[in-house]
C-alpha cells in the first residue's frame, strides 16, 4: 500500500468470552492479533495501531469503586481510567508486536505513545451519555445494577444486552499527532489513541485539562489517520465484511463498494447504531479526502485483506483514487 496505514483493534476483541476476561486472557488475544499486524509489516506497511477499551475501562472503573466502597480508598476518575486502560493495552501489543518480530526476524521497533484527544466542553454527549462501558448484562442484572447504583446510566447494547454508557463526546484534535508521525518516520511501528484516547479540553490559556468521558475509538482513529495523510484505515470488527440485509435470508457481503454507494446503504438502515453504524460513519469522514480506502475486516483476515483478497473496501473515486470499481465487485441496485 505504501505511506501509513492505521489499524484500529475494537476492544470486544481483546475479551474472548465471558469468563475469560483476566490480563492473561486478555494477553493471549493480543498474541494473536499481533501476529495478524505482523503480517502486514512482513508486506512492507508502515502501520500505526490503535484499540478500543470498552470492556475494559468498564472494569478499571468497577475496581476503583469495590476498593472506594470496600476500604474507603479514593475513586479513580473516568479520565485517569482511560490512561490507565491505555498504558496497560499498549504495553501488551507493544510486547506481543516486538516478539513476533524477533521471532520472524523483522527489524522493527515498536512504541507505544500516551495520547491525549481534545474534545469540547459544550459537547452535547456530556448531557446525554451514548459510550457503552464494561461486561453486558441481562435486564434483570441492569435493573439490578441500576439500584446499586443510582447515578448509573444502562442501555441496550445491539442487541447483545445492556451496558453502562458514559459520555462520548466528538474528537476535536490528536495531541500527540507530530510525535506519532515522526515516530513513523523513522520506521516505528505505533500504538496510539488507545481507547480513543484520553479526552481533554483546552483552557482560555490554551493549556489542558483531563475531563470524564470516552472517545469513540473509530472516530478518533478516523481523526488520527486525517491528521497523519494515512493512505488507509483498517477498522477490524467480528465479522469478515460489512454486510446488508444483515441477519436475514437475504444478507449480502460486500466487497469493494464506493462512499456513495456506502452513504446510501446507511440511509436506507442497513447499519445498525451501537455496531456497524459508527464504523461506517467514521469511514466516511477519513474518506472526504479523495484517493483513500477504508478496509473493515475481522483481525484474522488482516494479512489477505491488504492484498485484495478479504475484507470490505470503501473507496473514494475523487482525483488519485480509484476511478473505476470493477464490474461484479460489490452490490448495487439496493
Amino acid at each position: 500500500m505504501g505511506k501509513f496505514v492505521v489499524v484500529a483493534i475494537g476492544g470486544n476483541s481483546l475479551v474472548k468470552d465471558h469468563g475469560r476476561e483476566s490480563v492473561q486472557d486478555q494477553y493471549e488475544a493480543v498474541c494473536e492479533i499481533a501476529a495478524n499486524i505482523a503480517d502486514m509489516v512482513q508486506e512492507g506497511v508502515d502501520v500505526v495501531v490503535t484499540h478500543g477499551n470498552g470492556p475494559q475501562v468498564g472494569f478499571a472503573l468497577r475496581r476503583s469503586e469495590l476498593a472506594h466502597e470496600a476500604a474507603g480508598m479514593d475513586a479513580v476518575p473516568l479520565v485517569n481510567c482511560v490512561a490507565d486502560t491505555q498504558g496497560g493495552i499498549g504495553y501488551q501489543i507493544q510486547q506481543a508486536l516486538t516478539n513476533e518480530f524477533i521471532r520472524r526476524n523483522i527489524d522493527k521497533k515498536v512504541a507505544t505513545v500516551v495520547t491525549q484527544v481534545e474534545v469540547s466542553g459544550d459537547d452535547p454527549n456530556f448531557r446525554h451519555p451514548t459510550k457503552p462501558v464494561g461486561s453486558f448484562f441481562t435486564f434483570e442484572q441492569a435493573e439490578e445494577m441500576k439500584r446499586e447504583n443510582p447515578d448509573w446510566i444502562m442501555a441496550e447494547d445491539a442487541g447483545r444486552g445492556y451496558r453502562r454508557v458514559v459520555p462520548s463526546p466528538q474528537p476535536i484534535d490528536i495531541v500527540e499527532k507530530d510525535v506519532i508521525k515522526s515516530l513513523l518516520e523513522s520506521g516505528y511501528v505505533v500504538i496510539a489513541v488507545g481507547g480513543g484516547g484520553i479526552p481533554v479540553v483546552k483552557t482560555e490559556r490554551q493549556t489542558y485539562n483531563g475531563i470524564d468521558a470516552v472517545i469513540d475509538k473509530d472516530f478518533a482513529t478516523s481523526l488520527l489517520a486525517g491528521q497523519i495523510d494515512a493512505e488507509a484505515l483498517i477498522i477490524t470488527t467480528g465479522v469478515p465484511q460489512v454486510f446488508i440485509h444483515y441477519g436475514k435470508p437475504n444478507q449480502q457481503a460486500l466487497e469493494e463498494i464506493t462512499v456513495e454507494e456506502t452513504r446510501s446503504f446507511m440511509e436506507k438502515g442497513h447499519f445498525p447504531a451501537g455496531s456497524m453504524l459508527p464504523k461506517i460513519e467514521a469511514s466516511l469522514r477519513f474518506l472526504e479526502k479523495p484517493g483513500r480506502r477504508v478496509i473493515i475486516t475481522n483481525p484474522e483476515h488482516l494479512g489477505d485483506a491488504i492484498r485484495n483478497k478479504a475484507g470490505t473496501h470503501i473507496v473514494n473515486q475523487g482525483k488519485g483514487g480509484k476511478e473505476q470499481v470493477e464490474a461484479g465487485r460489490h452490490v448495487t441496485g439496493l
